[in-house]
């Protein structure tokens, strides 16, 4: 269930399967929200399977993805669909083993895709 409307959008960030159960943190860049977790789980959409991590309720603004540094536009009363950036990966997976990675540097952006809800 997603709580979107007026200043309220969501996200939904596609994961690599071996990201499962983590947790990717958001943080709000111009100050809208703060900064929220939410579980990467496996989703199930008709007969295609797809792992990713479901944001159902952001303020209005720009977002940094912890531990890539993407960065997502979030509109209200929209979807905002992304894919994570692979080069962060080995990062996160570095730092469920307790082992000190950090993000690499240079990553190219993807651009993030809004969709009206309901469409």
């Amino acid at each position: 269930m997603l709580d979107i409307g007026g200043g309220i959008g969501a996200l939904l960030l596609y994961m690599p399967a071996e990201l499962v159960g983590t947790e990717p943190e958001l943080t709000a860049l111009d100050g809208a929200g703060g900064r929220v977790h939410t579980e990467v789980r496996e989703r199930r959409i008709g007969t295609e399977v797809a792992h990713a991590a479901l944001y159902p309720a952001l303020p209005a603004g720009r977002y940094r993805v912890d531990g890539s540094g993407q960065v997502v536009e979030i509109a209200g009363a929209m979807v905002t669909e992304a894919r994570w950036e692979p080069v962060a990966t080995s990062s996160i997976l570095a730092a469920r083993r307790g082992v000190g990675a950090e993000p690499r540097r240079g990553v190219s952006h993807r651009p993030a895709r809004a969709v009206p809800h309901g469409t």
